[in-house]
């Protein structure tokens, strides 16, 4: 049999032997053999080549071994989906009609595309070739190669993993009718990559990435475990299972919205599959906290005589950055990534004010200006002097997300709760207190918006507004009252 080519009623096939030590992952067959459905040599000298391939590729897998990857009915799905479309679209253009379009998405695609290379190969070539047929002929070798490319991927699949009795059969029904499988989660392993690679070509925080994404694989595993449908029933009993504050559990809905709007609008299977049903994260009564636990429950500023305690305990604890910090936050309101991201640069001088420049906050009023109060210019000299990284306050961050302040954070949380203060005070309470003490000083609200990077929600001034003068800022933040003189050593 020269070339693997047998000639068989004036057809061409290609066959293989298979080693002896692996026939019985083949199911015992001695031979591998398929069609090239043509009588032409030259044809079939090529159109052997990536089933030669792909056969012994099967083969050195088989004597390996390897096991179903997690998540393989989703990936094997995709691929059974994407053949039935092609079948269906072939078929069209030979009757002249035209074609529908695919019911699968393009990650959906792609993923099967990256976990069976050989197969694809072998697909892509005989699907794009060309029949010179009668219609008739034409639709039935559509329907034979379509069987055959479903025979090739069972055993493409059996031959290169090592299956129990049940994946066999959950593998052969699978193949026989692929639109009766199911996923156990529907957000699958694929989807969400699709998703993660959407918001990151769209600039969306990392760290916003991640939480959210940590959300929606606690969902795939709740809705995986139960083996209920995605349905605002199912999302109601998930948030009472796992039993969390409203504040978060908002937080589960908004990523789980997110998601939905997305696959929503750039997964073709989804639209299919919950085409008409409404969005289960939405319209969910999440328990409101009132009256007096409302109360207590929220984070509440520091005195005055508070701050000189926080401060010269940070000193007696040997963490002079944190007490730094407790300075810079008291006489700017700034929030404390704010702080911990200045560098030397971000001190300028602006009509004769030194002041710091904020170029990386949260929000865009957060892009601000703010003047130096004068009990601190002593501190940012010293800290200016004392770079070595160019950056103002020294941390030992290793956020992944570039986020300095984690360190500082969770020192300060040590500290206040070695003072005893509870949950309720934390260093953003310092910038409660900045901002009430401005207030009983008398500063503008408006003015008091633009030193601490806030929104007043009044379009006079949030967009026509060119804002106060430096002069004017730096009267405003020369009210904040001077601490005790111990709360300032080092200024």
């Amino acid at each position: 049999m020269a070339n693997n080519l047998e000639l068989q009623g004036g057809t061409y096939h290609v066959r293989l032997a298979i080693p002896a030590d692996v026939q019985k992952a083949f199911g015992g067959r001695r031979v591998l053999s398929q069609t090239l459905m043509t009588g032409v040599y030259q044809e079939a000298l090529d159109r052997r080549l990536p089933i030669l391939a792909a056969w012994k590729a099967q083969i050195k897998i088989a004597r390996e071994g390897k096991p179903l990857p997690e998540g393989w009915q989703e990936n094997l799905l995709s691929g059974l989906l994407e053949l039935e479309s092609l079948k269906r679209n072939r078929k069209l253009n030979i009757i002249g009609e035209p074609t529908a379009p695919l019911t699968v998405s393009e990650s959906e695609v792609e993923a099967f595309k990256a976990e069976n290379p050989r197969f694809v190969a072998l697909l892509e070539r005989v699907v794009d070739y060309e029949w010179d047929n009668s219609v008739e002929g034409e639709l039935r070798i559509q329907e034979g190669l379509h069987r055959a490319f479903k025979k090739t991927i069972q055993n493409e699949f059996a031959s290169m993993h090592r299956l129990s009795s049940d994946e066999h059969k959950e593998l052969a029904g699978l193949i026989n009718n692929p639109k009766s499988y199911t996923p156990k989660s529907p957000i699958t392993k694929a989807r969400l990559a699709a998703f993660r690679t959407f918001r990151e070509n769209r600039n969306i925080a990392a760290k916003t990435i991640d939480q959210q994404q940590s959300k929606l694989e606690k969902l795939s595993a709740y809705l995986t475990q139960t083996g209920n449908p995605l349905d605002f029933d199912t999302i109601s009993s998930w948030l009472d299972s796992i039993n969390l504050a409203s504040k978060t559990l908002t937080q589960y809905l908004l990523a789980g919205n997110v998601f939905w709007k997305w696959a929503m609008k750039h997964d073709a299977r989804w639209r299919v599959d919950y085409k008409d049903k409404a969005n289960p994260f939405e319209e969910h009564d999440l328990p409101k906290v009132r009256g007096k636990d409302r109360a207590d429950a929220q984070r509440k500023d520091f005195t005055l005589d508070d701050l000189p305690r926080l401060h010269a305990a940070a000193i007696s604890e040997g963490l002079t950055a944190l007490a730094d910090l407790i300075l810079l936050g008291t006489y700017t309101g700034a929030r404390i990534e704010e702080l911990c991201q200045l560098k030397t640069e971000n001190v300028i001088v602006i009509d004769g004010v030194q002041c710091f420049d904020i170029t990386d906050s949260k929000t865009k009023a957060g892009i601000r200006v703010v003047p130096i109060h004068p009990a601190i210019a002593g501190v940012v000299k010293r800290l200016m002097d004392d770079s070595k990284d160019n950056y103002l306050v020294v941390t030992n961050s290793r956020s992944k997300y570039g986020i300095r302040s984690d360190p500082m954070v969770k020192a300060f949380g040590r500290l206040k709760s070695s003072l005893g203060f509870g949950p309720d005070r934390v260093f953003h309470s310092i910038r409660k207190t900045t901002i009430t003490q401005l207030v009983r000083a008398n500063v503008q609200g408006t003015l008091i918006a633009e030193l601490v990077g806030h929104e007043t929600g009044q379009i006079t001034f949030d967009v026509y507004s060119q804002g106060a003068s430096i002069s004017q800022k730096f009267e405003a933040i020369s009210k904040m009252p001077i601490l005790k003189p111990a709360c300032a050593s080092g200024a």
